[in-house]
């Protein structure tokens, strides 16, 4: 049996396809794209969404327990990308985006939470984004640390290397022209970069980990967790949300899909991704849980700004820094296509597409640019927004709203173990995300009491 044509009529634009003059339209054909191009383009979307954060969850977890919840959610995301990609054939070409196949399954309301639900992600992810790039080049702002950045190092503290300064530049000449491109194949080149690049701070991971080694300041990782150091054993929990997080890439699967000389190669361009992702993460996680041990930060770049006391050439730490730095910088655009096509969908539904409306998207494209840069100066740091982000939205739009469209089986296609699946999707879902956020917030009221006793001494 075959999918259905679509005859439906768009129900507030969000239905839509991101370029829509590109993508071909219908179930089988699309634009030029390559399944390399797809590849890396989904590899890019999956990398930047929370490498920084696996050596802190492999802290907590320990090692072991840390690589069984890197398989398993790659394994969950998989399986929620593949009920996508099957109700995107049913739901017709006009509903070819993940706001179509919601609004297909529970109409324009579900459309528009999906909506809202990714442009709070996008902005939180983007925003952390050009902190980080703030934090490398000039400098943590606050919370203590001793952190100058980059060109505060090499050139001291003058106007042109200060945080508000260094992130203007490098919003308005360096990722506003990536910004402005229409196609998302048209990013494959830097998704590559973005891709070799973070196989170079892995690489770079590794050898600092060696060499601290052979200078016998680093100790083989944990294995298991030790629950001397958590306040309570629910506090594993917290690390679930921050791998979920790291493979939450599904608002990017339908764009890239559009792009596909075959659309139904697609399915194969996310298991690569999913495979190549979860190695980087593992390695990556493990060589920095190796090289910091319990002193690992959320932020693991923190650790290479302090060089760890391992005795590491400042010039290794340096260039893990800004390989990381830039890798974010490639990865910006790719989320960035999300965002912008969520808000058009919200702010001006029924509207002709935003690819063909030259004056709509150059504008949309700036008043984001210019949001995002103000929370960027205005937020020194959103780690508790992220993680908490983490246990919420990424976790809805990775694993809960994908098992939601498959339980409501509009087009009758879906199978008992399909059902079986979905359910126990949003069942761990559910579950994992209530405790990480109960433990979150009791280990906050926690900290401030300590802190007031400590005070009040």
């Amino acid at each position: 049996m075959t999918p259905p044509a679509s005859g439906g009529e768009r129900a507030g634009g969000t239905d839509e396809p991101l370029l829509p003059e590109f993508s071909g339209g219908g179930h089988g054909g699309g634009g030029g794209a390559s399944v390399s191009g797809a590849v890396f383009n989904v590899s890019t979307s999956i990398v930047g969404a929370g490498i920084m954060s696996i050596p802190a969850a492999m802290r907590v977890l320990g090692v072991a327990p840390a690589l069984l919840l890197i398989a398993a959610v790659a394994v969950l995301a998989d399986a929620s990308v593949e009920f996508m990609l099957r109700y995107t054939g049913w739901a017709g070409g006009k509903r070819a985006t993940y706001a179509g196949l919601m609004g297909d399954a529970f109409g324009r309301g579900g459309a528009a939470v999906l909506n809202v639900f990714i442009a709070f992600t996008t902005t939180g992810t983007l925003v952390v984004y050009l902190i980080i790039i703030g934090d490398v080049m000039s400098g943590s702002v606050g919370g203590g640390d001793d952190h100058a950045g980059v060109l505060r190092e090499l050139f001291g503290a003058r106007w042109w290397t200060g945080r508000q300064f260094v992130l203007l530049v490098t919003a308005v000449f360096v990722l506003l022209p990536l910004v402005l491109r229409r196609r998302v194949d048209s990013l494959r080149f830097t998704s590559a970069i973005s891709i070799l690049l973070a196989v170079v701070f892995m690489l770079i991971s590794l050898g600092i980990a060696v060499y601290a080694l052979f200078k016998g300041t680093a100790t083989m990782p944990r294995m298991l967790p030790d629950f001397s150091r958590l306040s309570s054993p629910f506090e594993l929990f917290t690390a679930v949300p921050v791998i979920v997080v790291a493979f939450t890439f599904h608002f990017n699967v339908h764009p890239i899909r559009a792009e596909l000389r075959k659309t139904s190669d697609m399915k194969a361009a996310v298991r690569i991704s999913l495979v190549l992702c979860a190695a980087i993460y593992a390695a990556v996680g493990f060589f920095g849980f190796l090289l910091f041990g319990d002193a690992t930060m959320a932020d693991v770049l923190a650790n290479f700004d302090r060089s760890s006391g391992a005795g590491v050439p400042q010039a290794l730490n340096d260039a893990a820094r800004l390989s990381y730095a830039l890798h974010l910088v490639l990865v910006f655009p790719l989320l960035f296509f999300s965002l912008r096509v969520n808000v058009d969908e919200l702010l001006f539904p029924g509207r002709r597409p935003l690819a063909t409306d030259t004056r709509r998207f150059v504008s949309l494209t700036a008043v984001l640019m210019a949001v995002l840069y103000a929370l960027a100066i205005a937020i020194p740091s959103i780690w508790t927004l992220f993680e908490y982000s983490g246990s919420t939205f990424a976790v809805t739009i990775s694993l809960i709203f994908p098992g939601a469209i498959v339980l409501r089986d509009v087009h009758g296609i879906a199978k008992r173990k399909d059902k079986v699946l979905a359910a126990t999707m949003i069942i761990l879902a559910v579950v994992t995300s209530s405790i990480a956020i109960a433990s979150n917030i009791m280990s906050s009221i926690s900290d401030k009491v300590r802190g007031g006793h400590e005070a009040s001494r």
